[in-house]
């Protein structure tokens, strides 16, 4: 019987998971310093509440759970594992509207299911860290959540992301204003939010075979393509240029430049880019949507968008909302491919280590340890009567910096013995001197 966890899926070893929690902290730190509050919701969706919502790509890719007791032969799914973390905000806005405040903003880190192919970074279990702003039509709250991710890719080292930015409006009116019909808009979004996964050849293969005409994808692919070689005002102008004539394009045009006026005032002023070819896959976009980039990996580390419609398919009226969201496993990727966890994060389990000298000094090694813990210290006693050697060994093996030794030579003095396994050094204190001195070493 095979031992490996199923394809798409992990487990966590404890350097892992300390690397995780330390990503988790510093994104739940600065999500909470602007603003927002926690929230968590079922693995299991009632399968109803998420077809639907993300498109036919997205639909594809719902893990489906089977009927149970006699429906089971039936191959019928009355329940899903959960897509994504917005679909189930929506719908908890819905339920609970007469609770939460005019302006609901929340965070949310748990884990989504996707019957995806797995490939670098991407998995088919995998966590959303998502910021979310409900109750507001207001560009500050694009702003907002775009001046949150930049904090948060910052605080943790990456100094090369790029935020894009575009508007599902303006996307909306250029495929018009090129000649795609409407029916095969969204698909023409499919092909086109592929452009930096498969290359211009691919997109023009893709939108053949979705039926739009060589001609119309050709001006497709100019339009979208080249205008990303040049800064972004010129863009935005070579965007309004192309929608001239459309209302509705020019409109949303205007509301991108405020957003990146809005944007200037921010730390993030100097990342955000407008590209006009990022479509994002899901379907319920309305307005801006935007998307995270490194140059070193393929797909992004996040994004987001403005989804004004999606809470009125729960509530049967229209709420704004707007979200972001982070993908852990991405930026826990790229910072270990980069060494950039701190020091503190990837070294030792504990920062000291308890010996057991014999039988007779079991309970003072665990008063020891009580008391260094107290102190804020990492404690770990090793647990069994064994030669010194070996106790010294072991914690050698696992990069613990300081062991403490307390023998019968040092009970008869009330003195523990510090060894420093980094340098050798050894000296014998009073019990109250030993968290000083591991602490001052530490740096902490």
């Amino acid at each position: 019987m095979s031992t490996q966890p199923a394809r798409g899926m992990r487990d966590f070893l404890p350097e892992e998971l300390r690397r995780r929690d330390y990503v988790v902290g510093v994104v739940r730190d600065v999500y909470e310093r602007y603003g927002f509050e926690p929230l968590e919701t079922p693995a299991v969706e009632n399968i109803d509440t998420l077809l639907g919502k993300y498109g036919e790509e997205g639909n594809k890719l719902i893990f489906k759970i089977l009927k149970r007791g006699e429906h089971e032969s039936s191959g019928q799914a009355d329940l899903a594992l959960r897509y994504d973390l917005t679909v189930p905000l929506a719908r908890v806005v819905a339920e609970y509207q007469a609770t939460l405040p005019k302006f609901f903003k929340r965070y949310q880190i748990q884990p989504v299911w996707r019957a995806d192919r797995p490939a670098r970074g991407r998995f088919r279990e995998f966590y959303q860290c998502d910021i979310d702003i409900v109750g507001s039509t207001s560009l500050i709250v694009e702003a907002e959540l775009c001046a949150a991710v930049g904090d948060v890719l910052t605080r943790l080292g990456f100094q090369d992301f790029t935020i894009r930015i575009n508007h599902r409006a303006v996307l909306t009116a250029t495929l018009e204003c090129a000649g795609v019909p409407p029916g095969l808009q969204a698909d023409a979004l499919i092909a086109l939010d592929k452009l930096d996964k498969i290359g211009p050849g691919g997109v023009l293969q893709e939108l053949a075979t979705r039926g739009i005409e060589a001609a119309v994808a050709a001006k497709c692919l100019s339009i979208f393509g080249e205008a990303n070689s040049e800064e972004t005002a010129t863009r935005i102008e070579q965007a309004a240029k192309f929608v001239s004539g459309h209302q509705m394009g020019q409109q949303s045009v205007a509301q991108l430049r405020d957003l990146f006026r809005l944007l200037d005032g921010t730390r993030v002023g100097d990342r955000i880019r407008f590209d006009p070819s990022l479509a994002r896959g899901l379907s319920y976009y309305t307005g801006a949507i935007m998307e995270i980039n490194v140059p070193d990996l393929a797909g992004s580390l996040g994004g987001g968008g403005r989804y004004d419609n999606l809470i009125g398919m729960f509530l049967g009226r229209d709420v704004p909302a707007c979200g972001f969201s982070l993908g852990l496993e991405r930026i826990l990727v790229v910072m270990g491919e980069r060494n950039m966890f701190p020091e503190s994060v990837v070294g030792a389990p504990s920062d000291v280590m308890v010996t057991l000298w014999n039988e007779g000094t079991c309970a003072d090694a665990l008063a020891l340890a009580a008391t260094l813990r107290a102190d804020g210290l990492r404690v770990d006693v090793y647990p069994e009567v064994d030669k010194i050697g070996k106790q010294f060994k072991y914690a050698s093996s696992r990069g613990v910096p300081f062991v403490a030794v307390m023998g019968d030579d040092e009970r008869a003095r009330h003195e523990v013995t510090i060894k420093n396994m980094r340098t050798g050094e050894q000296q014998s204190l009073r019990p109250d001197e030993v968290s000083v001195l591991i602490k001052r070493a530490l740096g902490s």
